[in-house]
């Protein structure tokens, strides 16, 4: 089989079919996402074992392949179709066959195109700090990260520096330079990475995720000294982010990444991507934004009362989830019934509408 045409007409129908993930794996048919939903593609045929080595060598290679099959796992980005799409990737095997997931990682938007709120833009102008976008897996945290950096790109004579595992969007140089660099490929760690980034007269930097509590340590470092600093975590709100940030660490060290946390952090933007009537999904979203109140309570391990402060200080920027649910609702872009499931605190929301 030729597995280079084999995988160009998979990407070709995950692209016309609006699809955001494609998943093959030994003995079922190649399946693709369409708005959250797995959909098998009934008329192909199910994968053997020589097609997933068929697939894995056109995807990452010969040399990487003998590699994944020692470490049973891989991480992978590339150009497929000609270089007109990016991916991003794992393989793994599962009771000893190889299965692999791709994701297509969008084409750069805008934010008025992504439905995200204008008061972005204005992170995106800070010279210092530490912002974070949160959520789930698959809820478009790299897509509004990605329209952050663009606009730095866009806007300003800056270095911008991305350290990820694997990398995901490409960046092409506007007015800033922008250097990649790809852990396992450009750099052997995040933590060595972000250590070197204080010797490589760095402007901006994203973090493709914060892992281990080394490199939270250095990303908070490298935003008190100067740098604006971009990155992520899977949580689910504001307040959980601050708390799973501090119990990373040892109970002898969070006293001081509080402080650190407490006077670098710019923000926290969590989001969902939620079903519309129309079709498609729109954005739901909590913005925490880092006054004097915020950072007294992160200091003083009072992360629980950060829900107040959001629901009480829209006049100041901050967005609360319930609202937002509330003002989709409204608009006609989502069901009630949808809003409640999706919802993290359901009891609050009832009580606002």
């Amino acid at each position: 089989m030729d597995y280079k045409n084999f995988v160009h007409v998979l990407i070709e129908n995950l692209i016309n079919q609006d699809g955001s993930d494609l998943h093959l794996g030994v003995g079922r048919k190649p399946a693709i996402r369409i708005n959250g939903q797995l959909v098998f593609l009934v008329n192909n045929p199910a994968s053997t074992e020589a097609d997933m080595m068929g697939v894995l060598d056109v995807l990452i290679g010969q040399d990487r392949v003998k590699k994944f099959i020692d470490t049973k796992n891989s991480d992978f980005s590339g150009n497929l179709n000609d270089g007109k799409v990016q991916i991003r990737g794992n393989a793994y095997y599962q009771r000893g066959m190889v299965c692999i997931a791709i994701r297509l990682v969008p084409k750069p938007k805008t934010f008025e195109t992504l439905n995200l709120p204008p008061i972005l833009r204005d992170f995106s102008r800070k010279k210092q700090g530490f912002f974070l976008v949160v959520g789930p897996v698959g809820q478009g945290k790299s897509t509004t990260l990605s329209t952050m950096i663009n606009m730095i790109n866009s806007e300003t004579s800056s270095h911008i520096m991305t350290v990820e595992d694997p990398i995901e969007f490409i960046y092409q140089p506007d007015k800033s330079i922008v250097d990649q660099r790809e852990v396992g490929v450009d750099t052997p760690d995040f933590v060595g990475a972000l250590k070197a980034l204080l010797r490589e007269d760095a402007n901006v930097l994203l973090i493709g995720e914060m892992r281990d509590p080394d490199t939270i340590s250095a990303a908070v470092t490298a935003a008190e000294t100067g740098h604006l600093v971009f990155s992520t975590l899977h949580t689910n709100n504001a307040s959980q982010t601050i708390d799973r940030i501090i119990d990373s660490f040892s109970p002898a060290q969070q006293g001081q990444i509080r402080l650190q946390l407490a006077s670098s952090l710019l923000g926290i933007f969590s989001q969902r991507l939620i079903p519309r009537i129309a079709g498609g999904r729109i954005p739901a979203y909590e913005l925490l934004i880092n006054n004097k109140a915020v950072a007294n309570l992160i200091r003083e391990k009072r992360t629980h009362e950060i829900d107040t402060v959001i629901e009480t200080s829209s006049q100041e920027g901050m967005i609360d989830m319930n609202r937002c649910l509330i003002d989709l609702v409204q608009r006609g872009e989502i069901s009630l019934e949808v809003a409640y499931e999706y919802s993290i605190n359901p009891k609050a929301l009832e009580q606002m509408f």
